[in-house]
């Protein structure tokens, strides 16, 4: 779809060179993974606003709770009590997020400005991928994935605590 002479510059019918620009891709790559996630995330949330009673509502008109009290007072906390744990495997997935920018972007448009040949859309993951299969450094990218590992742990273990879901 992307490509030079793909369905989305035959559209414009001019030529955008959506990998070579550095913001550009970033722009690209964030949209597609928009495009991506979405849909599961509308199914989700439809799926739990489904399953709020409906007599909390009746029992909040009855009171005369407007809308946005309604909102604030029963939709919001439900859903959120309902999403913490989801928001939290987004998190941690979003930080491996490999397929999106490898299968995309190759990590690219490539630059000699950025530590050991990051490219400008590398996320950890994909720069861990370049350094141990392209460059042989086996032994940077791991501690690098160590030290990821032990920060994406810790937020985690620290967001699991916070969420009222879990308790």
């Amino acid at each position: 779809m992307f490509k030079t002479d793909g369905i989305i510059n035959g559209l414009f019918g001019t030529h955008i060179d959506f990998w070579g620009d550095q913001w550009l891709a970033r722009i690209t790559v964030i949209i597609v993974n928009i495009w991506i996630g979405v849909p599961y995330l509308m199914l989700v949330v439809t799926g739990i606003l489904m399953n709020i009673p409906g007599d909390l509502y009746e029992s909040a008109n009855i009171d005369g709770a407007n809308a946005f009290q309604q909102y604030t007072k029963i939709t919001l906390p439900y859903m959120l009590f309902i999403t913490g744990p989801y928001l939290l495997t987004s998190f941690t997935g979003n930080m491996n997020n490999f397929n999106v920018i490898y299968l995309l972007t190759g990590g690219g448009p490539e630059t000699q400005a950025y530590y050991q040949n990051a490219g400008r859309t590398d996320l950890l993951i994909t720069w861990l991928f370049k350094l141990a299969v392209n460059k042989g450094e086996y032994d940077f990218a791991a501690v690098v994935g160590i030290w990821v590992f032990i920060v994406v742990a810790g937020l985690s273990l620290i967001i699991y605590n916070i969420i009222p879901s879990t308790k």
